[in-house]
């Protein structure tokens, strides 16, 4: 995966957050002494990527003086929105800055401990549009299921039901095929979730089954349970 470009999604508002964040975007949540964005970053050295784009937006300017051109043995790269594209538009901004024929693209309020070179060899392997990681959660009641065929075809996603039920969602990690970004429409705003996956279902989208830990810090219950997620003895 030494050549694969990563995409990291960081630029959400964090609205229901804004009451720990006191100023700063949401990749920037302090958990440990680290923001939250270098957790991610870490997880890709480790795994010998070597060049990472951020798309930012809301108060981008901070992540970029945070940052600066690099970390550890990643080269950064910035895509930054002048306006509200969604995750799926913003991803087509950046579009000129992906130099790999598929790219690993991760949400920004969250982490999963995956094997990255397993998940790539996977989704090489059925030559997949788009392959999401997917989670196991005893109660998926906040995220909404995704249901899929034995060989990981995806034939579904279901809207958050109400109930604590357990199933599998969305885990925020995804391989992405040049072929499938380039459909995404140019300068609007659309959302990968709501709108382009669901779309590309019997299309060659795939999910990928993982048993590894599963965060995000969207609210602030779970952002209060980072600290113990990411404590020394679990990290």
């Amino acid at each position: 995966m030494v050549d694969v470009t990563a995409v990291i999604l960081a630029g959400g508002l964090g609205t229901r957050l804004r009451s720990v964040l006191q100023g700063r975007p949401k990749v920037l949540a302090e958990i440990q002494g680290r923001p939250f964005l270098a957790y991610l970053l870490s997880q890709l050295s480790i795994s010998g990527l070597r060049t990472v784009v951020l798309c930012t937006g809301y108060l981008g300017g901070q992540i970029q003086d945070r940052f600066g051109d690099s970390y550890r043995n990643l080269g950064i790269v910035y895509s930054r929105e002048g306006s509200l594209l969604g995750t799926a538009g913003a991803l087509r901004l950046a579009l000129p800055l992906f130099k790999s024929s598929s790219v690993l693209v991760m949400n920004g309020d969250s982490f999963c401990d995956i094997d990255l070179h397993v998940f790539w060899d996977w989704h090489c392997g059925r030559r997949a549009a788009a392959t999401l990681a997917l989670v196991r959660m005893v109660d998926s009641m906040r995220y909404g299921q995704v249901r899929m065929e034995s060989d990981g075809a995806l034939l579904s996603f279901e809207e958050k039901s109400g109930r604590g039920e357990p199933g599998w969602v969305n885990a925020g990690i995804y391989l992405l095929t040049l072929k499938f970004i380039q459909a995404i429409p140019e300068n609007r705003a659309i959302s990968l979730e709501k709108e382009v996956f669901p779309a590309w279902i019997g299309r060659g989208l795939y999910g990928y089954q993982t048993e590894g830990r599963f965060l995000d810090i969207g609210i602030p219950e779970t952002y209060g349970a980072a600290k113990g997620f990411f404590s020394p003895e679990k990290t």
